[in-house]
């Protein structure tokens, strides 16, 4: 575990030496925050409106705009999580893909380093980035707790927001864990980032599929689905067959990478 480590550190370091992680860092900040923006403004016309009329006398999907957990913060972690499904590809493409590109990758498989330690480093050094790009998010019900109100005094219900930004954390880490396994296959950094979003979109989009199925595939396309798999997260319940499931998909993307990495060694 200790070279595993090591090699994190290593990778955490070369990330923040490169532009890529600036230009992620910028992109995530600048998108979240023009959806802060717009998700604000439109619960306060929501608010306005309701303070006209009554709550009893508009539509029955703006009762989320009672309060700004569910009105804005929820809301904006399911944008988080769109934004992530684009972002995750750059971060996790340069993991292999530019070690076979600069043939570094060869000296690395001779090197008295086990794959498994290799692919745990590699993966924590790539959760570690994901990490730092989504805890850049955290400024939103930070500020909204800060100046927000609330009769209940409470402006945020905490339990709420950090439970979904644990399901964003588990949605990042997965993306990282698939987005290695591809990166592992590919010596082109572009072709791994493109591979790794045409495989986590068409994932996230099951739960429409579903829609349109009958059982039982359609319940088990629904438990398949990120999409699906993340709903209650976000909105504040604890649902443990979430976590266990993000937790599956981590562990076999890590396993289809350690078992790539060792047959390159075979072949080295």
């Amino acid at each position: 575990m200790r070279i595993a480590l090591a090699i994190a550190r290593k990778e955490l370091s070369l990330y923040f030496t490169t532009p890529w992680a600036y230009g992620v860092f910028t992109a995530m900040v600048a998108l979240s925050s023009f959806f802060f923006v717009g998700l604000l403004e439109r619960f306060q016309q929501v608010q306005e409106m309701a303070r006209r009329t009554s709550w009893s006398q508009l539509p029955e999907d703006f009762t989320a705009y009672r309060n700004l957990t569910d009105g804005v913060v929820v809301q904006l972690w399911g944008i988080v999580i769109i934004i992530t499904l684009f972002v995750a590809p750059f971060l996790s493409m340069r993991l292999f893909a530019e070690e076979k590109r600069n043939k570094t990758f060869e000296l690395l498989m001779t090197a008295p380093v086990r794959p498994i330690e290799i692919v745990l480093g590699k993966y924590l050094g790539g959760v570690g980035i994901i990490c730092a790009t989504l805890g850049l998010t955290l400024v939103f019900p930070v500020v909204l707790s800060a100046f927000g109100k609330a009769d209940s005094g409470t402006a945020l219900e905490w339990s709420t927001v950090l439970l979904g930004y644990g399901g964003i954390l588990m949605w990042g880490a997965t993306c990282m864990a698939v987005g290695m396994f591809i990166s592992a296959l590919t010596e082109s950094q572009m072709l791994a980032a493109f591979l790794t979003f045409a495989v986590l979109l068409p994932w996230m989009l099951l739960s429409g599929v579903a829609q349109g199925a009958e059982e039982p595939a359609r319940s088990v396309l629904m438990y398949l689905s990120f999409d699906a798999q993340l709903q209650n997260l976000l909105k504040g319940i604890l649902d443990v067959k979430s976590f266990v499931f993000f937790a599956s998909v981590i562990v076999f993307s890590l396993v289809l990478t350690h078992r790539t990495v060792e047959a390159r060694r075979w072949v080295s």
